[in-house]
Parts: structure tokens; sequence; C-alpha cells
């Protein structure tokens, strides 16, 4: 279908990457070139924004439509009987959750790096709301004073006085940002999203950067461990791991695939 955005690298057992933010694989190339060397690397662009796409209306987004895609993505690239390893980092981790929820017939072990389910967790309320905070900062004050109230929730702290101030972004400016897309459109459904209670059909690690240890989203990927009886692993790096380390990230990422 015409709407299948991705890009295929490498040779090897099919790996599909589910990139964070909106979904646009910026940064990524380096882990993938890396990754492209044991493993068919099909990376995962839901918006098509890295296809010509960016700059178009986005409307708001579901964990659901992203795996949905990404389960046609694969029946597109995998060979007859085949079955793929998967990659999700942040709100792509989240898709990837779902993805191993609901369409586990051709997956062979998922790894969610530091997912943003933070509704999961027993003070899931008060996280969602912090969340909400970070969209409403957004959309009052743009972009930079949303990136400071983010740091701070993911940190779990209070937001400083000393804030970015800013304006509201135009739709123009909007369309053609990534992140501001994220920020209007991915944000909120997604740290919202809760995965289904049933154990893991197929094998499933949960991850976190050793960066993160004491954060937010390293304390939701424990949890998520815990209450599914899933393998949980730490990667170098925080939260952007793979773009910070993206060697180091791509070999632990190797070594934790083929371990179960």
């Amino acid at each position: 279908m015409s709407d299948l955005y991705h890009d295929v690298c490498g040779t090897g057992p099919v790996l599909l990457l589910f990139p964070g933010g909106a979904g646009h694989p910026m940064g990524l190339e380096p882990m993938t070139r890396r990754l492209a060397r044991r493993f068919t690397v099909v990376t995962y662009d839901p918006l098509g924004l890295a296809h010509g796409r960016l700059g178009l209306p986005v409307a708001d987004q579901r964990a659901e439509d992203w795996s949905d895609g990404a389960r046609r993505v694969l029946d597109a690239v995998l060979p007859e009987g085949e079955s793929a390893y998967v990659l999700g980092t942040s709100s792509g981790s989240v898709a990837a959750l779902d993805l191993q929820a609901r369409h586990p017939e051709r997956l062979r072990h998922v790894v969610a790096h530091e997912p943003p389910c933070v509704a999961v967790l027993p003070d899931g309320a008060r996280q969602r709301e912090r969340f909400r905070e970070v969209y409403d900062a957004y959309r009052v004050a743009g972009p930079q004073a949303a990136g400071a109230w983010m740091a701070a929730v993911l940190t779990e702290r209070a937001v400083q006085d000393d804030a970015p101030e800013g304006r509201p972004l135009t739709r123009e400016e909007e369309l053609a940002s990534p992140m501001a897309l994220f920020l209007a459109h991915v944000l909120r459904r997604f740290t919202s999203y809760v995965p289904p209670a049933a154990p893991p059909a197929v094998p499933l690690t949960l991850a976190a950067g050793v960066g993160s240890r004491g954060q937010l989203l390293h304390r939701t990927a424990v949890f998520l461990a815990e209450r599914y009886g899933a393998g949980f692993a730490e990667f170098p790096g925080g939260h952007i791991g793979a773009v910070e380390e993206p060697e180091a990230f791509a070999d632990r990422l190797a070594d934790v695939l083929t371990s179960r």
C-alpha cells in the first residue's frame, strides 16, 4: 500500500525499528548502519515524515494505528514463514508493545526501550496530568518551553522558575517540525496508553538507559517488566541512547535480541 513508509538496509534476520517522537527516524542512521551488519533493518516511518510528507496535515495519533501499519510492513517484507525482531524507542516502544499484544504472529523478540506508558504506574493519574502540562506548555509557549517541562517530568522534579518562554507556533511551523508534531499529536495519547494485561505471547524485553536510572521512564520500564513477567535490560546512554551512543546501543540490542 502507498502509506507503508519504510526503509530497508542490511542482510540477515529482519529487525523492525519503531523510532520515537512522531516517528521520524532522524538521528538513527549511525545505529542503523551498525545493526545492518547483522540484520535486515526495516525502519518504519508511520507518518511518512522522512518520505516527503513533512509539512502535510497530521491527525492525533494512536499506538494502535502505528502497530497496524507496522504489521502490514512486516507482511510486505518478511519471507513466508519467517518472523521479525522488533525495537521500539520512546513513543515507538508504545507501538511496539501494542504490536506484540495484538499482532504477535510474525514476531520473534520485542525490545521496548523506555516506553512512556506512565498510565500503568501506581501514580499514573498524576503522571498523565504532568504530561498534559507539557502539552499545555507547548500550546501556550512553543516547543522550547515544552521541552523544559518535559525534562522536569522525566526527571520527576518541579519545573524551574526560569523555564524558557516562547510563543505558540503557527500551523505551518508546527507541520514543519517533527518535535512539534510529537508534542501536538502523539504525546497525550501515547502516554495514556495501557498495554493489554495478558502475558506477552512472544519474548519481550523492557529496556531503559543506564543514564536514566532514578528517572520516570526507567521506573516505568521496570514496572512493566515486573507486571508482564518480561525481561528487563539496561542499555548505554539515557532516553535517547540510540542517538547518544549508537554503536554501543546497537551492540547491546543485538546481544539482547539473540539471547532468548
